[in-house]
């Protein structure tokens, strides 16, 4: 008994962000049977996600990247944003350099692959929950050489948006008019023309339909649900 109670004294809290219904509650399931940690919620989507992790600043958001609505990587940036001190360990299908490389750059602090084991999971939640990095194995050694190579590279463009932009940015990938967008941020039509403007120079964007290819790139939007 004492040594359950030691253990629920530093327990890791954890919230769960994936849209499908089925890998969520197999997660809380599983999760539950660690007596180190203390599974505090669940979010189906990128937006619940962002609301939940600013309300309860859990130790380690386990974060999808492909869910509908608000993408994993923007939520990502939008919860490193909000709480920093909420740690990230990405749980994607997507194995790709490019998936890993961006979601370090972002603020994760891991990434593992949907077809790792469960142990390797509860490994990297532990490593990462105690302020450390993991990556899954199929992925270490090429993605730290990957991003070592990467490090001194440009600042990402986005980067240099304010966060109202950054708003913007997503209600018009969603194709929002400048009208529409300026009632969801209580702005004039003239002030979110002028944001969407200035972003799309930054960007190097010239098109609507290049504003929502950039945005389903960057996991802003995604095209699941």
């Amino acid at each position: 008994m004492a040594a359950r109670l030691r253990y629920l004294s530093v327990a890791t809290t954890i919230l769960v962000a994936d849209d499908h219904a089925i890998v969520r509650q197999g997660l809380e399931a599983l999760l539950r049977t660690e007596p180190d940690f203390d599974l505090i919620g669940a979010a189906a989507n990128g937006a619940e996600a962002i609301e939940l992790a600013r309300q309860h600043h859990p130790n380690v958001l386990v974060l999808d990247l492909s869910m509908p609505g608000v993408g994993g990587m923007e939520v990502l940036r939008q919860v490193k944003s909000q709480a920093p001190d909420v740690h990230v360990i990405v749980l994607s299908m997507h194995r790709s350099d490019a998936y890993v490389l961006e979601a370090l750059r972002t603020g994760a602090q891991g990434y593992v692959l949907k077809d790792s084991s469960l142990d390797e999971l509860i490994a990297g939640i532990r490593q990462v929950g105690g302020g450390g990095h993991y990556l899954s194995s199929a992925l270490s050694e090429r993605a730290i050489e990957a991003y070592i190579r990467q490090a001194d590279e440009p600042a990402d463009p986005y980067e240099t948006l304010t966060p109202r932009e950054r708003e913007v940015l997503y209600f018009a990938a969603e194709g929002l008019s400048n009208p529409d967008i300026a009632q969801r941020l209580t702005i004039s039509p003239r002030t979110a023309e002028m944001h969407r403007q200035h972003l799309m120079r930054k960007l190097g964007l010239n098109t609507q339909t290049e504003l929502i290819r950039y945005a389903l790139r960057k996991g802003i939007i995604s095209m699941e649900g």
